[in-house]
């Protein structure tokens, strides 16, 4: 069999998460509206059965978007991206075709020239610009750097997905099979938590504070009943007055927040879910090294 390492890199909220859920086939990275919502390298493994039983398995690395850092987690966020660069098969270089070529795509395009990396330009969200469109668009990435392949894509309603997985399989070069055949990533389950109830709070809060929110799973177990798994989580704020916004009037915000969560964690865990969300204070934890140990970045 082939098998093979894959970086999907580019700057914040190109869609790099939504390309590793659709090869993957479901979710494992979260997705949302918001830039930078993305602050682990998160891998999710697509198996492909080619012509006269060649399977390749190909583990796709999901990067947080590389930018210009205003905070320690920032920077964090960026060295994590960077550190993926190297050590892998392909690069798959991910530019938003509707919001045109920009700074933020030539810094990381300056980045890709420095490294020996094979490189494919995916422009993604092709389905948001029109026909007549698209072509400029490809044009204005060509001009970014010297890369492999240049395909126009949609991430989102698959457009070109198929042309661009049959391009990364055929790099793929002779290897073991990394993860059984029945895995799709290697997430720690409790981040796999601790990322939906984010997620969550990110999209009822997103024009509030979505950066500032953290959250982190203290304890998850069998519950008091049968069939039931309990799940302790605490969503961190950075300051006090940000507390009264992620809990709302009589808590209803965090009640939307968790029922939203409750709801994709039965899913995902294949039980009941009973979840105790609590929100603390955890001081400017975005320009604290200790902080951000602790929540795991």
């Amino acid at each position: 069999m082939r098998s093979g390492f894959v970086s999907i890199v580019g700057r914040p909220n190109v869609g790099k998460s939504t390309l590793v859920n659709a090869f993957v086939g479901q979710k494992v990275a979260i997705t949302t509206p918001v830039p930078g919502t993305t602050r682990h390298a998160i891998r999710g493994v697509m198996h492909h059965t080619g012509d006269e039983d060649d399977d390749v398995q190909v583990v796709f690395v999901d990067t947080p978007g590389l930018h210009k850092p205003q905070t320690v987690l920032g920077s964090r966020l960026n060295e994590v991206a960077r550190d993926h660069l190297g050590g892998v098969d392909l690069i798959v270089f991910m530019v938003d075709a509707a919001a045109k070529v920009g700074r933020g795509d030539e810094f990381v395009a300056g980045l890709l020239a420095d490294v020996t990396t094979p490189v494919i330009a995916a422009v993604n969200k092709v389905d948001r610009v029109s026909k007549a469109a698209q072509l400029p668009a490809l044009e204005a990435v060509a001009r970014l750097g010297d890369f492999e392949e240049i395909v126009p894509v949609s991430a989102t309603t698959g457009d070109g997905l198929g042309t661009l997985a049959g391009l990364i399989t055929a790099r793929m070069p002779e290897g073991p099979a990394y993860f059984p055949a029945d895995m799709v990533s290697d997430q720690p389950l409790e981040r796999v938590v601790g990322e939906i109830i984010r997620e969550k709070a990110i999209v009822r809060m997103r024009e509030e504070l979505p950066h500032s929110v953290a959250v982190l799973v203290d304890e998850m177990g069998p519950g008091e009943s049968e069939g039931v798994t309990a799940v302790h989580a605490v969503v961190y704020v950075e300051r006090d007055s940000q507390k009264g916004i992620v809990i709302g009037h009589g808590g209803a915000v965090l009640r939307e927040i968790g029922a939203a969560a409750r709801r994709e964690l039965e899913l995902v865990l294949g039980t009941r879910v009973w979840l105790d969300l609590r929100v603390k204070l955890m001081k400017e934890w975005q320009r604290d090294p200790k902080a951000l140990e602790r929540l795991g970045y």
